[in-house]
């Protein structure tokens, strides 16, 4: 008998063992598809719950002007929880995880002064927590945390489980904001193209010299409020319908 129930305990914490394997998995297939890096993140928190079988998860993003820590994505239905304040970088047991650097596991919450929001952690019914730090290259960018409904002693296991997640979704976060940061280089690069092309049609027709070209392209952009884009382009787009006649 005692043979049995250690055959069945091995096994459960195998089926356990895979489900997350295969959560992680599923997790970086979705990073490879190019998905939307929020509709990513609402994925990472649903895959933690369910393989932490956790009441709520949720992943803050830290915002670095403000140096608070602000929900950016969660599976709980708790507009309590999903409304509270957002958390300043080293307050509470959260605001410690960012500051830290470091994962903090807390047994019961409700019984636990660092934790700020007592009343939410017990109208939720919150006891443990495990939460866990977004890194990229060791600057900390938000944190991964899963709470659950009954005391729950997380194991070393969980933990990494919960560490390798809240990575990926630290390399979705870079891998989107490096992607805006391109993207917007090569914007400006053609901004400045574009804008050096109308400086020498308007130096060529109205017979004057770059710097002054420059400054007229600049006080329409003011003057019209549209950026020195579109002035540009519009400069251009009548260089070439001239050109035509």
């Amino acid at each position: 008998m005692v043979k049995k129930n250690a055959a069945a305990k091995k096994e459960a914490g195998y089926q356990i063992y895979l489900k997350q394997i295969e959560a992680l998995s599923k997790v970086a297939n979705l990073i490879a598809s190019g998905m939307y890096v929020d509709e990513l993140l609402r994925l990472i928190v649903q895959v933690t719950a369910e393989v932490m079988n956790s009441k709520i998860s949720s992943l803050m993003i830290l915002d670095e002007e403000k140096k608070e820590l602000v929900i950016r994505a969660t599976q709980s239905v708790s507009d309590a929880y999903n409304k509270k304040a957002n958390l300043k970088l080293g307050q509470g047991i959260v605001g410690r995880v960012a500051s830290e650097n470091k994962p903090i596991v807390v047994l019961d919450l409700q019984k636990d002064d660092r934790y700020i929001n007592q009343d939410i952690a017990r109208i939720e019914g919150l006891v443990s927590l495990a939460s866990v730090p977004l890194a990229v290259r060791g600057r900390v960018i938000g944190v991964l945390n899963c709470y659950t409904s009954k005391k729950h002693e997380f194991t070393k296991t969980e933990l990494n489980i919960l560490s390798a997640l809240a990575n990926q979704a630290a390399f979705a976060i870079e891998s989107a904001e490096l992607a805006v940061r391109a993207r917007s280089a090569e914007e400006a690069l053609q901004t400045r193209k574009l804008v050096e092309r109308a400086k020498e049609i308007l130096s060529l027709e109205a017979n004057i010299q770059s710097q002054e070209a420059y400054r007229l392209i600049q006080k329409q952009s003011m003057d019209r409020r549209k950026s020195m884009r579109d002035i540009a382009e519009a400069i251009i787009l009548s260089h070439d319908l001239k050109s035509k006649h």
